[in-house]
């Protein structure tokens, strides 16, 4: 087997470091390109139609100022020549030569903004698209390891993107420019195209490989960087100092990084070199040629065959030639690298939810007429063998509040992300006023629940867009913001702060202040009486609060729910007494319902549960 064959055959095969890449891979991922310059088009096309008009232009400067160079040249020797001779035409020609000049300047600067702004443009509107298309997908495609390593190459693609919008211009660019020299060229020495060709095509067929070998490992190092970018996080983050302090942690995530980091420097080391080898040895060659290409050109002008202007004109158009195809075949290897990349980009836009309204939904009940009826649910998480909920049936009457009990892992916070369509159950069906909940329209069925769920999120938002997160669209109603604030005693929390509703929250930001558990614990309850919901859902509301507190926001609770549906997970048996009804699970199953005074005399779980807790007040 040749060199060549061996070299084409490891461009095919499975690395070690990724997925098989061939020369037909990286040709086929130029499909992604045009559906991608309809993108940049359509971010604004009358600078995307302005900078290719200027890039036209500019295609044509080089021949130019090259020719008007020759004629200089030729000029000048004539003018050497004789005596007394007109000036005024070789001014005139060294007047274009600056007007050229000038222009090319220009139009360098409009082109550079123009892809300056239109890169920005560009790189906003996919972020807003990524952000959109997250937003959309489900719960479980957000809990698979495969989804987050391909939401991590789409984000990455949002700015080195707007790299690839001024390569492809610049392509087309330089191509019109090549076409122009070579023009010029072949009307004095069509041999040297060939030769010139022949010159750069081990150099371009070098870079190929590498950028193929470059994709295979940073594609299949995805898992690594991700790995990378967290314990990076971890290392320098308000959320975990303390724990790294207490623990002892950093040596730790320090040596994890370093051994991450140090293996994934070794594979890139070793492409590295090779690249640089081969390299090296292919623009050899081109050197070479370019010199022979001379020594031709140097030999017909000192044989009268052509003028020194000729020699000046063949000699910088072979230059320029060699070095913008060199670009060309170059900036293709990366393009065509960078659409490999595209690909993660346009996999990712692609993605469709699961959990989907239907085409014709039913309207949504207003009010709530019967309540919510779970029948014979099952449902397991993405990759879990286990049952987090198992042949679930009970009924959420319209106007009940149900309390949910179990030890951790009973499946509480489950049957919640149930009732809000976050997941679907894989068994059995949910029901809303004798209607699957699937036959509703999933905003509706959303704008009708409120949820707070114990893991809420701390916003680094001012503390108005905190309590407005509840119903954004209301982050304007300053009285709505204050009462809800009012319901959950989160006005005591922000009467302390120095910029009361517009102070940042979080350390995130400059100025931003943080609270403690219990005072963020108060801001997220603001959220869930910011939405007008006909169910209201709270996943242990006043863990972080003290008894005083913990028995002001009940009080409160209770009213404000008064003739709606509420669920209320907790551990505290004084907090679910108030409760109409409780469930009580274990293992995702239902072992008892009913009222607190049942369910003690039933002396079944809860009153073994409710006992052990009041033994701990003792």
């Amino acid at each position: 087997m040749s060199f060549w064959e061996k070299w084409f055959a490891s461009s095919a095969r499975k690395s070690k470091y990724g997925g098989e890449l061939s020369l037909r891979d990286s040709f086929k991922a130029l499909k992604h390109l045009p559906p991608f310059l309809k993108m940049i088009w359509e971010t604004h096309p009358r600078m995307a139609g302005m900078n290719i008009f200027l890039r036209l232009l500019k295609a044509g400067i080089p021949v130019s100022t090259l020719y008007v160079g020759k004629l200089i040249i030729d000029e000048v020797l004539r003018l050497s020549q004789i005596e007394g001779g007109d000036f005024q035409y070789l001014w005139t020609l060294v007047a274009i030569e600056l007007g050229l000049a000038l222009l090319s300047s220009l139009l360098n600067r409009g082109i550079g903004l123009l892809d300056a702004l239109i890169g920005d443009l560009f790189s906003n509107q996919t972020s807003e698209k990524l952000i959109g298309k997250a937003a959309s997908l489900d719960l479980p495609q957000f809990e698979d390891a495969k989804f987050y390593d391909k939401l991590e190459r789409a984000r990455r693609q949002t700015v080195s993107r707007t790299m690839l919008m001024s390569q492809i211009l610049s392509q087309g660019q330089d191509i019109i420019t090549v076409t122009f020299l070579a023009i010029g060229l072949i009307a004095f020495n069509p041999w040297l195209i060939i030769l010139l060709v022949l010159a750069v095509i081990p150099s371009f067929l070098s870079e190929l490989h590498f950028n193929q070998r470059s994709y295979s490992l940073s594609y299949s190092r995805t898992p690594e960087r991700r790995e990378l970018d967290y314990l990076r996080y971890i290392g320098a983050s308000d959320n975990t100092a303390k724990e790294i302090k207490i623990f002892g942690l950093a040596q730790f995530i320090k040596n994890r990084f370093r051994i991450l980091a140090h293996d994934y420097y070794l594979a890139n080391r070793l492409l590295a070199i090779k690249r640089a080898f081969w390299g090296f040895l292919f623009n050899g060659l081109g050197e070479v040629a370019y010199y022979a290409a001379y020594v031709v050109i140097i030999l017909q002008t000192i044989s009268g065959q052509i003028s020194l202007g000729d020699l000046t004109f063949l000699s910088g158009s072979f230059g320029r030639l060699r070095g913008l195809l060199q670009g060309i075949l170059s900036r293709f290897s990366a393009i065509a690298q960078t659409a490999l990349y595209l690909q993660d980009l346009f996999d990712f836009l692609e993605l469709k939810p699961r959990i989907n309204s239907p085409e014709a939904p039913l309207p949504f009940p207003q009010p709530i007429q019967e309540g919510f009826t779970f029948e014979q649910v099952s449902f397991k998480y993405p990759g879990s063998d286990i049952y987090a909920i198992k042949n679930l049936s009970f009924h959420l009457r319209a106007g009940e509040k149900l309390a949910l009990v179990g030890e951790n892992g009973a499946g509480k916070t489950t049957l919640v992300k149930l009732l809000a369509r976050l997941y679907d159950p894989d068994e059995g069906r949910i029901l809303l006023d004798g209607k699957d909940i699937k036959s509703y329209d999933l905003h509706a069925l959303r704008q009708a629940i409120g949820v707070i769920f114990q893991d809420f999120v701390r916003f680094s938002f001012t503390a108005s867009n905190n309590i407005a997160v509840g119903q954004i669209e209301a982050r304007e109603d300053r009285p709505r913001i204050s009462h809800a604030a009012d319901q959950s005693l989160a006005t005591s929390v922000i009467e302390k702060l120095e910029g009361g509703y517009e102070q940042m929250l979080g350390r995130r930001f400059e100025g931003g202040v943080d609270l403690s558990g219990g005072q963020w614990q108060k801001i997220a309850l603001a959220r869930a009486y910011m939405r007008e919901s006909q169910l209201v859902i709270l996943d242990e509301p006043t863990a972080a609060l003290d008894a005083r507190a913990e028995f002001e926001v009940f009080e409160r609770f209770s009213d404000l729910t008064r003739g709606k549906m509420a669920v209320l997970i907790s551990h505290r048996f004084s907090t679910v007494r108030m409760a109409d009804r409780i469930l009580v699970l274990k293992n995702g199953e239902k072992v008892e319902i009913g009222s607190h005074e049942e369910l003690l005399a039933h002396n079944g779980l809860y009153a073994e549960l409710f006992r052990l807790q009041a033994r701990g007040y003792l």
